[in-house]
Protein backbone atom coordinates (compact mmCIF):
# COMPACT_ATOMS: atom_id res chain seq x y z
CA UNK A 1 0.00 0.00 0.00
CA UNK A 2 2.98 2.60 0.28
CA UNK A 3 4.58 1.20 -3.04
CA UNK A 4 1.03 2.51 -4.24
CA UNK A 5 0.91 5.41 -2.26
CA UNK A 6 3.95 6.45 -4.05
CA UNK A 7 3.52 5.42 -7.22
CA UNK A 8 0.49 7.96 -7.03
CA UNK A 9 2.58 10.46 -5.67
CA UNK A 10 5.07 10.42 -8.71
CA UNK A 11 2.37 10.47 -11.20
CA UNK A 12 1.30 13.60 -9.75
CA UNK A 13 -1.84 11.91 -8.72
CA UNK A 14 -1.57 13.15 -4.88
CA UNK A 15 -5.33 13.13 -4.09
CA UNK A 16 -5.31 9.28 -5.15
CA UNK A 17 -2.29 8.44 -3.50
CA UNK A 18 -4.08 10.93 -0.15
CA UNK A 19 -7.09 8.32 -1.07
CA UNK A 20 -4.78 5.14 -0.81
CA UNK A 21 -3.10 6.29 1.97
CA UNK A 22 -6.02 6.79 4.01
CA UNK A 23 -7.49 3.59 3.51
CA UNK A 24 -4.33 1.98 4.96
CA UNK A 25 -5.71 -0.10 8.17
CA UNK A 26 -2.37 0.76 9.89
CA UNK A 27 0.32 3.21 9.14
CA UNK A 28 4.23 3.15 9.61
CA UNK A 29 6.65 6.01 9.99
CA UNK A 30 7.35 4.84 6.02
CA UNK A 31 4.14 5.26 5.02
CA UNK A 32 3.75 8.54 6.64
CA UNK A 33 6.95 9.43 5.18
CA UNK A 34 5.51 8.57 1.50
CA UNK A 35 3.14 10.90 1.90
CA UNK A 36 4.80 13.78 3.29
CA UNK A 37 6.74 13.14 0.24
CA UNK A 38 4.24 13.15 -1.97
CA UNK A 39 2.91 16.38 -1.25
CA UNK A 40 6.13 18.06 -1.33
CA UNK A 41 6.82 16.15 -4.50
CA UNK A 42 3.97 18.24 -5.88
CA UNK A 43 4.91 21.40 -4.66
CA UNK A 44 1.61 21.60 -1.89
CA UNK A 45 4.31 22.66 1.31
CA UNK A 46 1.84 23.44 3.38
CA UNK A 47 -0.20 20.28 2.81
CA UNK A 48 3.50 18.48 3.67
CA UNK A 49 3.79 20.16 6.79
CA UNK A 50 0.14 19.24 7.62
CA UNK A 51 0.39 15.88 7.01
CA UNK A 52 4.19 16.01 9.54
CA UNK A 53 1.89 17.43 12.21
CA UNK A 54 -0.84 14.55 12.01
CA UNK A 55 2.10 11.92 12.01
CA UNK A 56 2.73 12.83 15.52
CA UNK A 57 -0.67 13.45 16.26
CA UNK A 58 -1.00 10.05 15.52
CA UNK A 59 1.45 9.18 18.26
CA UNK A 60 4.80 8.47 15.68
CA UNK A 61 7.64 10.49 16.09
CA UNK A 62 9.44 12.64 12.74
CA UNK A 63 12.60 11.11 11.32
CA UNK A 64 15.06 13.24 9.43
CA UNK A 65 13.68 10.97 6.40
CA UNK A 66 10.66 13.03 7.04
CA UNK A 67 11.63 16.51 7.36
CA UNK A 68 13.98 16.11 4.70
CA UNK A 69 11.30 14.76 2.55
CA UNK A 70 8.94 17.83 3.35
CA UNK A 71 11.67 20.57 3.02
CA UNK A 72 11.99 20.61 -0.67
CA UNK A 73 8.19 21.77 -1.19
CA UNK A 74 9.08 24.38 1.47
CA UNK A 75 11.93 25.65 -0.53
CA UNK A 76 10.04 25.57 -3.89
CA UNK A 77 7.43 28.23 -2.37
CA UNK A 78 10.16 30.16 -0.70
CA UNK A 79 8.18 31.05 2.30
CA UNK A 80 10.58 32.16 5.72
CA UNK A 81 7.66 31.27 7.55
CA UNK A 82 7.81 28.16 7.01
CA UNK A 83 11.53 27.82 7.20
CA UNK A 84 11.78 29.46 10.28
CA UNK A 85 8.58 27.01 11.61
CA UNK A 86 10.18 23.66 10.27
CA UNK A 87 13.42 24.75 11.59
CA UNK A 88 12.40 25.05 14.99
CA UNK A 89 10.94 21.65 14.69
CA UNK A 90 13.76 20.18 13.70
CA UNK A 91 15.19 22.08 16.58
CA UNK A 92 12.57 20.51 19.01
CA UNK A 93 13.13 17.02 17.51
CA UNK A 94 16.48 17.50 18.30
CA UNK A 95 17.57 16.94 14.41
CA UNK A 96 19.75 20.15 14.09
CA UNK A 97 23.16 18.37 14.39
CA UNK A 98 21.61 15.79 11.27
CA UNK A 99 23.61 16.35 8.19
CA UNK A 100 20.97 15.73 6.05
CA UNK A 101 18.38 17.73 7.62
CA UNK A 102 20.81 20.61 8.01
CA UNK A 103 21.72 20.17 4.46
CA UNK A 104 18.47 20.62 3.51
CA UNK A 105 17.71 23.83 5.57
CA UNK A 106 20.72 25.60 4.17
CA UNK A 107 18.97 25.00 0.81
CA UNK A 108 15.73 26.03 1.61
CA UNK A 109 16.86 28.89 4.05
CA UNK A 110 19.04 30.28 0.57
CA UNK A 111 16.03 29.46 -1.53
CA UNK A 112 13.75 31.66 0.74
CA UNK A 113 16.20 34.72 0.02
CA UNK A 114 17.79 34.28 3.58
CA UNK A 115 21.14 33.74 2.65
CA UNK A 116 22.60 34.97 5.36
CA UNK A 117 21.25 32.48 7.45
CA UNK A 118 21.81 29.84 5.45
CA UNK A 119 25.00 30.45 5.79
CA UNK A 120 25.65 30.99 9.76
CA UNK A 121 24.11 27.48 9.35
CA UNK A 122 26.76 26.36 7.27
CA UNK A 123 29.38 27.44 9.17
CA UNK A 124 27.74 25.96 12.25
CA UNK A 125 27.97 22.71 11.20
CA UNK A 126 30.42 19.92 12.40
CA UNK A 127 30.14 18.13 9.19
CA UNK A 128 29.63 19.11 5.77
CA UNK A 129 29.21 16.68 2.76
CA UNK A 130 29.42 17.52 -0.51
CA UNK A 131 25.73 18.63 -1.12
CA UNK A 132 26.07 20.61 2.03
CA UNK A 133 28.63 22.74 0.01
CA UNK A 134 26.84 22.50 -3.40
CA UNK A 135 23.90 23.79 -1.54
CA UNK A 136 25.08 26.80 -0.06
CA UNK A 137 27.24 27.70 -3.35
CA UNK A 138 24.13 27.29 -5.75
CA UNK A 139 22.32 29.53 -3.32
CA UNK A 140 24.70 32.46 -3.45
CA UNK A 141 24.48 31.60 -7.03
CA UNK A 142 20.88 31.83 -7.48
CA UNK A 143 20.21 35.02 -5.18
CA UNK A 144 23.06 37.03 -7.36
CA UNK A 145 25.98 36.35 -4.96
CA UNK A 146 28.69 35.13 -7.72
CA UNK A 147 31.22 36.63 -6.06
CA UNK A 148 30.42 34.84 -2.95
CA UNK A 149 30.22 31.70 -4.82
CA UNK A 150 33.53 31.59 -6.03
CA UNK A 151 34.74 32.43 -2.84
CA UNK A 152 33.23 29.77 -1.04
CA UNK A 153 33.85 27.46 -4.02
CA UNK A 154 37.94 28.10 -3.55
CA UNK A 155 37.32 27.27 0.02
CA UNK A 156 35.46 24.12 -0.74
CA UNK A 157 38.89 23.49 -2.71
CA UNK A 158 41.28 24.38 0.29
CA UNK A 159 38.94 21.77 2.34
CA UNK A 160 39.00 17.85 2.96
CA UNK A 161 35.57 17.52 0.43
CA UNK A 162 36.32 16.82 -3.38
CA UNK A 163 34.04 18.96 -5.51
CA UNK A 164 31.95 16.87 -7.41
CA UNK A 165 29.63 17.39 -11.24
CA UNK A 166 26.93 19.51 -9.21
CA UNK A 167 29.25 21.55 -7.19
CA UNK A 168 31.38 23.02 -11.15
CA UNK A 169 27.08 23.33 -12.06
CA UNK A 170 26.35 25.80 -9.28
CA UNK A 171 29.52 27.50 -9.68
CA UNK A 172 29.19 27.50 -13.42
CA UNK A 173 25.47 28.90 -12.66
CA UNK A 174 26.71 31.42 -10.45
CA UNK A 175 29.22 32.83 -12.98
CA UNK A 176 26.68 33.72 -15.27
CA UNK A 177 24.16 34.65 -13.23
CA UNK A 178 26.80 37.37 -12.36
CA UNK A 179 28.96 38.03 -15.87
CA UNK A 180 31.89 36.33 -14.18
CA UNK A 181 32.45 35.72 -17.85
CA UNK A 182 36.51 34.90 -17.27
CA UNK A 183 36.17 32.95 -13.62
CA UNK A 184 33.61 30.12 -15.29
CA UNK A 185 35.71 29.99 -18.31
CA UNK A 186 38.72 29.25 -15.40
CA UNK A 187 36.55 26.77 -13.54
CA UNK A 188 34.87 25.19 -16.58
CA UNK A 189 38.72 24.21 -17.82
CA UNK A 190 39.78 23.17 -14.06
CA UNK A 191 36.99 20.27 -14.13
CA UNK A 192 39.43 18.07 -16.63
CA UNK A 193 42.51 19.62 -15.57
CA UNK A 194 42.24 19.43 -11.83
CA UNK A 195 39.75 16.92 -10.88
CA UNK A 196 39.50 14.50 -14.26
CA UNK A 197 35.64 15.13 -14.05
CA UNK A 198 34.62 15.23 -17.50
CA UNK A 199 31.89 17.61 -18.91
CA UNK A 200 28.65 16.82 -19.60
CA UNK A 201 25.95 18.51 -21.62
CA UNK A 202 24.50 20.58 -18.76
CA UNK A 203 28.03 22.01 -18.35
CA UNK A 204 28.36 22.55 -21.71
CA UNK A 205 24.73 24.01 -21.34
CA UNK A 206 26.06 26.65 -18.20
CA UNK A 207 29.21 27.75 -20.50
CA UNK A 208 26.52 28.70 -23.18
CA UNK A 209 24.56 30.51 -21.32
CA UNK A 210 27.15 32.24 -19.64
CA UNK A 211 28.83 33.62 -22.73
CA UNK A 212 25.34 34.70 -23.89
CA UNK A 213 23.98 36.35 -21.10
CA UNK A 214 27.17 38.35 -21.47
CA UNK A 215 26.28 39.20 -24.79
CA UNK A 216 28.83 37.27 -26.47
CA UNK A 217 26.42 35.26 -28.38
CA UNK A 218 29.12 34.50 -31.68
CA UNK A 219 31.56 33.36 -29.24
CA UNK A 220 28.65 31.30 -27.57
CA UNK A 221 28.44 29.48 -30.81
CA UNK A 222 31.89 29.14 -32.01
CA UNK A 223 32.05 27.12 -28.64
CA UNK A 224 29.04 24.87 -29.48
CA UNK A 225 30.50 24.41 -32.96
CA UNK A 226 33.39 23.33 -31.16
CA UNK A 227 31.81 20.86 -28.42
CA UNK A 228 33.25 17.37 -28.64
CA UNK A 229 30.08 16.21 -27.46
CA UNK A 230 27.17 16.43 -30.65
CA UNK A 231 25.02 19.65 -28.94
CA UNK A 232 22.08 18.88 -26.92
CA UNK A 233 18.84 20.39 -25.92
CA UNK A 234 20.14 22.19 -23.11
CA UNK A 235 22.72 23.48 -25.29
CA UNK A 236 20.79 25.06 -27.99
CA UNK A 237 18.09 25.82 -25.53
CA UNK A 238 20.56 28.21 -23.55
CA UNK A 239 21.64 29.69 -26.98
CA UNK A 240 18.30 30.58 -27.90
CA UNK A 241 17.34 32.08 -24.17
CA UNK A 242 20.52 34.37 -24.58
CA UNK A 243 19.35 34.90 -28.38
CA UNK A 244 16.18 36.30 -27.01
CA UNK A 245 17.52 38.16 -24.52
CA UNK A 246 19.94 40.40 -26.63
CA UNK A 247 17.39 40.20 -29.74
CA UNK A 248 19.67 38.37 -32.20
CA UNK A 249 17.28 37.00 -34.91
CA UNK A 250 19.79 35.12 -37.26
CA UNK A 251 21.28 32.91 -34.41
CA UNK A 252 18.16 32.78 -32.52
CA UNK A 253 16.73 30.90 -35.96
CA UNK A 254 19.83 29.27 -36.11
CA UNK A 255 19.83 27.58 -32.20
CA UNK A 256 15.90 27.21 -32.65
CA UNK A 257 16.03 25.10 -35.88
CA UNK A 258 18.89 22.67 -34.44
CA UNK A 259 15.90 22.25 -31.67
CA UNK A 260 13.47 21.76 -33.89
CA UNK A 261 15.42 19.03 -35.51
CA UNK A 262 16.55 17.03 -31.96
CA UNK A 263 12.69 17.50 -30.49
CA UNK A 264 10.25 18.29 -33.58
CA UNK A 265 7.36 18.16 -30.98
CA UNK A 266 8.19 20.26 -28.78
CA UNK A 267 6.09 23.62 -29.00
CA UNK A 268 8.08 25.38 -26.51
CA UNK A 269 10.84 26.25 -28.70
CA UNK A 270 8.56 28.14 -31.24
CA UNK A 271 7.13 30.48 -28.62
CA UNK A 272 11.15 31.29 -27.69
CA UNK A 273 11.92 31.89 -31.26
CA UNK A 274 8.35 33.93 -31.76
CA UNK A 275 9.07 36.09 -29.31
CA UNK A 276 12.49 36.95 -30.70
CA UNK A 277 10.58 37.77 -33.90
CA UNK A 278 8.13 39.99 -31.52
CA UNK A 279 10.71 41.80 -29.63
CA UNK A 280 11.81 42.26 -33.61
CA UNK A 281 8.27 43.79 -34.41
CA UNK A 282 8.78 40.85 -36.98
CA UNK A 283 4.98 40.11 -37.08
CA UNK A 284 4.56 37.96 -39.80
CA UNK A 285 7.10 35.70 -38.57
CA UNK A 286 5.58 35.69 -34.84
CA UNK A 287 2.62 34.31 -36.84
CA UNK A 288 4.49 31.85 -39.03
CA UNK A 289 5.69 30.58 -35.72
CA UNK A 290 2.76 29.36 -34.49
CA UNK A 291 1.40 26.07 -35.45
CA UNK A 292 -2.39 25.21 -36.91
CA UNK A 293 -1.56 21.83 -37.99
CA UNK A 294 -3.93 20.24 -35.05
CA UNK A 295 -7.08 18.35 -36.20
CA UNK A 296 -8.70 20.43 -33.40
CA UNK A 297 -7.25 23.45 -34.18
CA UNK A 298 -10.13 25.17 -34.83
CA UNK A 299 -12.57 23.90 -32.21
CA UNK A 300 -9.46 24.27 -29.94
CA UNK A 301 -9.13 28.08 -31.01
CA UNK A 302 -12.75 28.66 -30.58
CA UNK A 303 -13.05 27.66 -27.24
CA UNK A 304 -10.11 29.99 -26.01
CA UNK A 305 -11.46 32.30 -27.29
CA UNK A 306 -14.85 31.86 -25.28
CA UNK A 307 -12.78 31.16 -22.43
CA UNK A 308 -10.92 34.32 -22.77
CA UNK A 309 -13.88 36.87 -22.63
CA UNK A 310 -15.33 34.55 -19.81
CA UNK A 311 -12.44 35.36 -17.72
CA UNK A 312 -12.28 38.83 -18.66
CA UNK A 313 -16.12 39.04 -17.48
CA UNK A 314 -15.06 37.90 -14.03
CA UNK A 315 -11.71 40.30 -13.67
CA UNK A 316 -8.89 39.14 -16.11
CA UNK A 317 -6.93 41.79 -17.18
CA UNK A 318 -4.26 40.85 -19.88
CA UNK A 319 -0.73 41.57 -18.93
CA UNK A 320 0.79 42.58 -21.82
CA UNK A 321 4.08 44.55 -20.26
CA UNK A 322 6.41 41.92 -21.40
CA UNK A 323 5.78 43.04 -25.46
CA UNK A 324 6.55 46.52 -26.55
CA UNK A 325 6.06 48.29 -29.60
CA UNK A 326 2.85 46.46 -30.38
CA UNK A 327 -0.97 47.61 -30.44
CA UNK A 328 -2.81 46.87 -28.11
CA UNK A 329 -4.85 43.99 -29.60
CA UNK A 330 -2.18 42.50 -31.43
CA UNK A 331 -0.43 41.93 -27.39
CA UNK A 332 -3.81 40.26 -26.63
CA UNK A 333 -3.47 38.13 -29.30
CA UNK A 334 -0.52 37.16 -28.85
CA UNK A 335 -0.51 36.53 -24.98
CA UNK A 336 -4.00 34.91 -25.68
CA UNK A 337 -2.48 31.55 -27.71
CA UNK A 338 0.38 30.71 -25.48
CA UNK A 339 1.37 27.35 -25.11
CA UNK A 340 -0.47 26.57 -22.08
CA UNK A 341 -3.68 28.32 -22.66
CA UNK A 342 -4.13 26.58 -25.83
CA UNK A 343 -3.23 23.04 -23.73
CA UNK A 344 -5.68 24.36 -21.18
CA UNK A 345 -8.54 24.60 -24.55
CA UNK A 346 -7.68 21.31 -25.56
CA UNK A 347 -8.18 19.50 -22.03
CA UNK A 348 -11.44 21.52 -21.56
CA UNK A 349 -12.74 20.26 -24.37
CA UNK A 350 -11.77 16.55 -24.43
CA UNK A 351 -12.58 16.22 -20.84
CA UNK A 352 -15.90 15.51 -18.84
CA UNK A 353 -16.39 18.36 -16.46
CA UNK A 354 -15.30 18.27 -13.21
CA UNK A 355 -11.98 16.09 -14.22
CA UNK A 356 -8.97 17.96 -13.29
CA UNK A 357 -6.61 19.19 -16.18
CA UNK A 358 -3.04 18.47 -16.11
CA UNK A 359 -0.02 20.36 -18.00
CA UNK A 360 3.30 19.93 -18.43
CA UNK A 361 5.81 22.24 -19.88
CA UNK A 362 9.60 23.05 -20.39
CA UNK A 363 9.03 26.65 -19.94
CA UNK A 364 8.79 28.39 -17.07
CA UNK A 365 4.71 30.13 -16.46
CA UNK A 366 4.75 33.81 -17.67
CA UNK A 367 2.77 35.92 -15.31
CA UNK A 368 0.01 36.97 -17.95
CA UNK A 369 -0.68 32.42 -18.04
CA UNK A 370 -0.43 32.03 -14.42
CA UNK A 371 -3.20 35.06 -13.68
CA UNK A 372 -5.44 33.78 -16.38
CA UNK A 373 -5.00 29.86 -15.20
CA UNK A 374 -6.29 31.06 -11.62
CA UNK A 375 -9.52 32.75 -13.17
CA UNK A 376 -9.95 29.45 -15.57
CA UNK A 377 -9.75 27.57 -12.57
CA UNK A 378 -12.63 29.63 -11.20
CA UNK A 379 -14.96 30.07 -14.17
CA UNK A 380 -14.60 26.72 -14.76
CA UNK A 381 -14.82 24.57 -11.58
CA UNK A 382 -11.63 22.85 -12.55
CA UNK A 383 -8.42 22.09 -10.81
CA UNK A 384 -5.60 22.39 -12.84
CA UNK A 385 -2.28 21.16 -12.34
CA UNK A 386 1.07 22.81 -14.36
CA UNK A 387 4.36 21.68 -14.09
CA UNK A 388 7.00 23.96 -15.37
CA UNK A 389 10.64 23.70 -15.75
CA UNK A 390 11.03 25.09 -12.14
CA UNK A 391 7.46 23.38 -10.22
CA UNK A 392 4.23 22.20 -9.54
CA UNK A 393 1.37 24.72 -10.09
CA UNK A 394 -1.99 23.61 -8.40
CA UNK A 395 -4.66 25.68 -9.54
CA UNK A 396 -7.78 25.63 -7.89
CA UNK A 397 -11.25 28.13 -6.70
CA UNK A 398 -9.06 31.04 -8.38
CA UNK A 399 -5.93 30.69 -6.44
CA UNK A 400 -2.56 28.58 -7.08
CA UNK A 401 -0.42 26.55 -4.64
CA UNK A 402 2.89 28.89 -4.97
CA UNK A 403 1.13 31.75 -3.92
CA UNK A 404 1.86 33.48 -6.62
CA UNK A 405 5.88 33.27 -5.42
CA UNK A 406 7.74 31.50 -7.92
Amino acid sequence: MTAVVNMYAKCRRIEEARRMFDRMPERDLVAWNAIVAGYAQNGMAERALEMVIRLQKDGRKPDSVTLVSALPACANVGSLKQAKWIHGFAIRLCLDKNIFVMTALVDLYAKCGSVRVARRLFDAMEERHVTTWNAMIDGYGTNGFGKSAIDLFEQMKRSSVKPNDITFLSVLSACGHSGLVQEGKKYFAGMKEDYGLEPNMDHYGCMVDLLGRAGRLHEAWDFIQKMPISPGISVYGAMLGACKIHKNVKLGEEAAQRLFELEPDEGGYHVLLANIYAAASMWEDVARSGSTDHPQSQKIYTRLARLIDEIKAVGYVPDGDSLHDVEEDVKEQLLGTHSEKLAIAFGLINTTPGTSLQIRKNLRVCNDCHEATKFISQVTGREIIVRDMQRFHHFKNGQCSCGDYW
